[in-house]
């Protein structure tokens, strides 16, 4: 039998997915998602990992905690998310989704107001820069142009927990990466308090692994993973980096070297690789 041309293979995947997503209960098994794509389960099973990142079940699971997410944000009682999730015992939500939320659900439901986040906002030649904090670590760094602007996507991201402004007690951390943007310091070691699923955490994790003048495209980040296929999947954990110049997603450019894609807007994006590298 003839390798399956990639384009059919993300067509594929692709529909696998969208099965999973409209069929929530009960999941798809994989070897119903296998008849639906006409492959054999252990050929799904490799092939949905080489492009998703994740196994059918763990794309079925994420799908479970987002539906669990938005129950949570509409329904009065943690109950009723839950039994619409799909989760059948408060013992099982909380074993599996807990640490997917980063919080318990009821916490999650109330818009985490157990979290203390404290902000402070400095100014560079690339504009505002927004650093927030928990007690653990920094939770968010933002560049924008406006400090009015940062400061409400910082409590959008953080609905209903306690955030304050705190520059003295984060004068430090902050003068530490205006220092590095002015390129007067190297990458400051700050601790980072940041939450996001396994595969966009080891994303993250490699980005801050590459040395400070040099890039690497989304198809060697994926490589570098294990997972040479999950391309999309990089790129949207990238984009999806709460901590900017930190975990440094700007050293990350298309494969023909283009600077795509920059949440924090693509000039920046040009000027902080140029800095890096000696230019600016």
């Amino acid at each position: 039998m003839s390798r399956v041309a990639a384009p059919e293979v993300v067509r594929q995947v692709e529909e696998v997915c969208r099965h999973i997503r409209e069929n929530p209960e009960p999941p798809p098994s994989l070897a119903e998602l296998a008849v639906l794509v006409d492959l054999s389960p252990g050929h799904l099973q490799r092939v949905f990992k080489r492009v998703a990142g994740v196994s059918p079940k763990q794309y079925a699971d994420a799908c479970r905690v987002d539906r669990l997410k938005a129950g949570l944000r509409s329904h009065p009682t943690v109950t009723t998310a839950m039994l619409e999730a799909g989760y059948g015992s408060s013992s099982r939500l909380y074993e599996q989704a807990a640490s997917r939320l980063g919080m318990t659900p009821r916490a999650y439901q109330k818009g985490g107001p157990a979290t203390t986040v404290r902000f402070t906002v400095g100014r560079s030649d690339l504009g505002r820069v927004l650093l927030a904090a928990t007690d653990r670590g920094v939770c968010a760094v933002s560049l924008g142009d406006d400090a009015a602007e940062l400061e409400a996507w910082l409590r959008e991201e953080f609905p209903a927990a306690t955030v304050e402004r705190a520059d003295a007690d984060l004068r430090g951390w902050l003068q530490a990466l205006l220092d590095h943007l002015a390129g007067e310091l190297p990458h400051p070691a700050l601790p980072l308090d940041v939450r996001g699923t396994a595969f966009q955490r080891r994303v993250w994790e490699e980005l801050r692994k590459i040395p400070a003048g040099e890039t690497r495209t989304y198809t060697q980040v994926a490589a570098s993973l294990g997972r040479p296929a999950a391309v999309r999947a990089v790129a949207r954990a990238c984009a999806t980096n709460p901590v900017s110049v930190l975990t440094p997603c700007h050293r990350v450019v298309g494969s023909d070297g283009s600077l795509r894609g920059y949440r924090w807007g693509v000039e920046r994006k040009k000027k902080l690789l140029e800095r890096e590298k000696g230019g600016g």
